[in-house]
């Protein structure tokens, strides 16, 4: 749950779900509303993510898993790097704040790093509800303090930095999974 809630907050970092947050924070001004978004649609969405790495460590060899799991994580650490941009911003939803925050956050998470690193994760661990908490923690204390602080945090935050520090934990999770699908052979 550690791993999960590490990898996700300093991958968040300057990630396109936590300039959505942003985004709505200063569009919307409704702080509990979109906090209360981000928590739904991230446990939603990673739920999901969670569940299909569990079903799918049960019927992959579990050194291909852990192959495939230290390759995700190596590209995750590759792609984190690059920084995100968002499209577009949100419309209102016209049921309100809450639910403009689920859907956009659920969209802006399908097939993004966070989502993709909660399947892996979960295959690797074969844990899935430790690693949706945790991935969901994760996302949530990177995304959070952007919405009740907006710009001033993204000012302050050495994002660069963070942004590295992420791709060598991505990196270093990535070997070590490798180095351990070359063990399971021996």
């Amino acid at each position: 749950m550690l791993l999960s809630i590490g990898l996700v907050a300093l991958a968040e970092m300057g990630d396109k779900t936590q300039l959505l947050s942003l985004v709505l924070a200063a569009h919307l001004r409704k702080p509990w509303a979109i906090c209360a978004g981000v928590l739904v649609a991230t446990v939603l969405n990673h739920g999901l993510a969670g569940a299909l790495g569990y079903w799918l460590s049960g019927w992959v060899a579990r050194q291909l898993v852990l192959g495939i799991t230290g390759l995700s994580f190596i590209g995750f650490g590759l792609w984190v790097l690059r920084p995100d941009a968002l499209g577009r911003t949100p419309k209102l939803h016209q049921a309100g704040v809450f639910v403009t925050t689920v859907i956009a956050f659920f969209v802006a998470e399908m097939g993004d790093k966070t989502q993709l690193a909660t399947v892996a994760l979960a295959a690797r661990f074969q844990a899935p509800v430790q690693v949706v908490i945790g991935t969901t923690l994760g996302m949530l204390l990177a995304d959070v303090p952007a919405v009740w602080l907006g710009d001033r945090l993204a000012q302050r935050l050495p994002i660069k930095w963070l942004r590295i520090a992420a791709a060598v934990l991505f990196v270093a999770m990535g070997t070590l999974a490798l180095y351990a699908s070359l063990q399971e052979d021996t």
